[in-house]
């Protein structure tokens, strides 16, 4: 008798059940606009559910606007929750469920001018706030944590009213979560600061609030980062420690990725972020400072070769160290690689620019069409996220700039 795990088969995530283990990864779109919805973004999951993805990930919805990274980035508030429908709608027509990543960017806000100090685990100079004049930090007290998480639930309650089917709470790349998870960032010397397990302790506030307010009706996901990828980061020990306490504070999965958007892109993609093609972009629209940094810092990065599953060495090590159900992200490109993931006990697999390439991926998987998938991992589609149009896979058509306005616009 046959028991392997197959990725095609259903899971049940806390109180969702999926039709598969695929879920297409939380990766900034770039599809919303003034902080809404549009055409364009419905078009985008509609497409991957129809591919046969068994949940979609809608990235980078800020619990609150002060927590934007990106001027047009959604912002969760109650006027815009029927235009959310709209979406979730869409892709549950296809038969697939949908996440909202839901996050706080902190200090980390490179799309505008924030005329205060940035809240941060500390004080002190902000490197990625340099291409807006966001300088310095500011260190977050009590107070600054007590709203945070009030933030965090009432967008999770939103999501839930939208008809979200799970919140995924980003606690990687570099964003305010990962700020205090992070020693690059976290210098605090109270009971939030100092050893990987009270580093990890404000995130784990934050996720046991929402697990409480939402967790018997959507999915709890939280993702982190299984190393920073750099020296004086966290490293994969860090990250036993924070799966550890995110599994006591409730999670229903965590979504295993890492490195960080300013100092390791090249370790959070497993290979070089094509960075001439985005300064290309960025001057195209006269982000002339911003271009030019984008150039300065290509020619620092560490050089590397893609590798299929390059975050496999770390992710096993959580998988030895935790029961709570983990998703697999990082270089999957095969079915095969799928079917290992499986084999290696992770519950899930989470996927990217495989589906930007191809979103019918997983159903051509299935069919047989498709062993591999075609995605030469050159990054461009990382640059799209700059255009006005929205990402794309550079081997396929452009986006259609029509669709470009908010779903509450007829056109």
């Amino acid at each position: 008798m046959n028991t392997k795990t197959s990725p095609f088969d259903s899971v049940t995530i806390g109180p969702l059940a999926l039709r598969n283990r695929f879920i297409k990864s939380g990766a900034n779109e770039a599809m919303s606009k003034d902080g809404r919805p549009t055409h364009a973004l419905v078009k985008h999951h509609r497409e991957l559910a129809a591919g046969g993805i068994g949940m979609t990930t809608v990235a980078y919805i800020a619990v609150s606007k002060i927590a934007r990274t990106l001027p047009n980035q959604i912002w969760m508030r109650s006027e815009i929750v029927d235009e959310l429908k709209v979406l979730t709608s869409a892709v549950h027509e296809e038969g697939a469920a949908i996440s909202a990543q839901i996050t706080h960017g902190g200090s980390f806000v490179t799309g505008m001018h924030v005329s205060r100090r940035l809240i941060s685990a500390c004080s002190g100079f902000n490197p990625a706030g340099m291409m807006k004049g966001n300088f310095f930090t500011r260190g977050m007290k009590r107070a600054d944590m007590d709203q945070v998480i009030a933030e965090f639930v009432a967008a999770a309650k939103l999501a839930r009213d939208a008809g979200f089917d799970a919140v995924e709470l980003h606690m990687g790349h570099g964003y305010l979560l990962n700020q205090f998870i992070s020693p690059l960032n976290n210098r605090r010397q109270d009971e939030y600061g100092g050893p990987a397990e009270n580093r990890v302790r404000f995130p784990a506030e934050v996720l046991k609030a929402v697990k409480d307010a939402v967790g018997e009706d959507i999915a709890v996901l939280a993702k982190i980062n299984v190393s920073d990828g750099i020296s004086r980061g966290a490293d994969e020990n860090d990250a036993i420690v924070t799966a550890k306490a995110l599994e006591a504070a409730g999670a229903d999965m965590l979504v295993l990725s890492g490195g960080r958007n300013v100092e390791s892109t090249w370790f959070m993609f497993g290979s070089n972020m094509n960075r001439q093609v985005v300064a290309n972009m960025l001057r195209s629209q006269k982000e002339w400072i911003t271009a030019f940094m984008m150039t300065a810092v290509a020619g620092t990065e560490r050089k590397i070769t893609f590798k299929e599953m390059y975050f496999l060495k770390y992710s096993r090590a959580i998988r030895q160290a935790v029961t709570v159900p983990l998703a697999y992200l990082g270089g999957i490109k095969s079915l095969a690689n799928a079917g290992q993931a499986m084999d290696e006990g992770f519950e899930c697999v989470v996927i990217a620019r495989a589906l930007l390439h191809e979103p019918a991926l997983v159903n051509k998987f299935q069919s047989g069409e498709l062993t591999a998938s075609g995605c030469d991992n050159c990054n461009a589609c990382v640059a799209y996220i700059y255009h006005p149009d929205g990402t794309r896979c550079i081997h396929r058509p452009e986006n259609d700039p029509a669709l470009s306005v908010p779903v509450s616009i007829a056109f």
